[in-house]
């Protein structure tokens, strides 16, 4: 059979961003996937050189909206280390609260995504239904439903009143009730497994190999999650990686699914400690030198790396995101597949080519 390059993307019905594929088909089975970039370019890392520190938190938040929470956390954390600033313990599980809520909503909108990508309406709207209780969580207590603006050097601004935090584990226990309500429809549904079941498979040692992060990770098998490494108030949170072994499209909506469940109990728990006091500390002076810094994203390990020269301007501000390090994984799980298959696999790894180009 003769073989045929066909171009994906970078607009497609299932694509909410511009990534391109170009696939060798031969018998409508992909041979190869090449992915192609640039579409998207707003110089956010540039504006290190122009913005101050304090001002630069408001341009990551907007490197994705959908993670904006955690990329200022990144941020925040990464410079604090660099100036050897201790933030407030409340500040840090105020932090933590705001990170599972953004990565419980991330995965909310994915799982959405997810149905509709092979042809689930009812599904795709129940899923936001639930999410739209977490962004009004977002927005009665941080004044924003999806770019929430909590972070500063050296803390938060907002704090939690005792009826907000009443109120949030009362939220949590009704989007708890509503997610088991779909359990079975996502798990047990014949489309569903027959859509996911087996397709764009992805060993452990593949995973490992080309670097994959986040659910796509774990989803093969390796429990490996950035919150293990005790940044904010995760040090004094129990809990363990979620994953799944089979490392097809299926497990990879698993390990989101169970995620929303690890979250709502991380919430739970941070409200059960969270000690009274300050949520900020003053912050003097400016960063010098270098440093690096990982916080776990909705959609895995982002990397942020800094180089300051003690002036209130950084010399360099380099992001690595996760869809970026799934990318290569994602060519692999895309051989050998049928190309009818392509778009639920490539939506498989969340991709945000926003974060990515930046």
């Amino acid at each position: 059979m003769p073989k045929t390059i066909i171009p994906f993307g970078p607009q497609h019905p299932v694509l909410p961003e511009p990534l391109h594929f170009s696939l060798t088909v031969e018998d409508e089975i992909v041979q190869e996937a090449i992915p192609g970039f640039g579409y998207v370019h707003r110089g956010l890392e540039k504006l290190c050189e122009i913005k101050d520190i304090h001002k630069m938190i408001q341009v990551v938040e907007r490197v994705c909206g959908i993670c904006s929470k955690i990329h200022a956390l990144c941020y925040c954390e990464g410079i604090e280390q660099m100036m050897g600033v201790e933030v407030p313990p409340r500040a840090k599980y105020l932090r933590t609260i705001w990170s599972e809520l953004h990565r419980m909503h991330s995965h909310l909108l994915w799982l959405g995504l997810f149905a509709d990508s092979f042809g689930f309406e009812s599904l795709f709207y129940h899923f936001w239904r639930i999410r739209e209780k977490i962004l009004d969580i977002n927005e009665k207590t941080a004044g924003n439903r999806i770019i929430v603006s909590v972070n500063i050097l050296g803390g938060v601004k907002r704090d939690l009143s005792t009826e907000d935090q009443k109120w949030i584990l009362a939220e949590l226990k009704e989007i708890e009730n509503k997610l088991e309500e779909v359990k079975d429809t996502l798990f047990k549904d014949y489309t569903i497994s027959k859509r996911t079941k087996g397709k764009g498979i992805l060993s452990a040692e593949e995973a490992l190999y080309l670097g994959a992060v986040g659910p796509v990770l774990r989803a093969s098998g390796v429990a490996q999650d950035c919150r293990q490494l005790q940044y904010a108030a995760f040090s004094e949170l129990d809990f363990e990686p979620v994953i799944a072994q089979e490392g097809d499209s299926f497990a990879r909506m698993q390990v989101r699914y169970f995620e929303l469940f690890q979250s709502i109990d991380l919430i739970r728990q941070a409200l059960s400690k969270i000690p009274e006091g300050p949520i900020s500390v003053k912050v003097k002076g400016y960063p010098e030198g270098e440093n690096v810094f990982r916080v776990e994203q909705p959609r895995g390990e982002v990397f942020y790396y800094f180089k300051a020269n003690g002036s209130k301007f950084l010399d360099r501000l380099r992001i690595r995101t996760p869809t970026f390090a799934n990318v290569p994984a994602l060519a692999k799980m895309l051989t050998g597949i049928e190309l009818a298959d392509v778009p639920v696999v490539i939506l498989s790894i969340d991709p945000c080519i926003s974060c990515t180009e930046r």
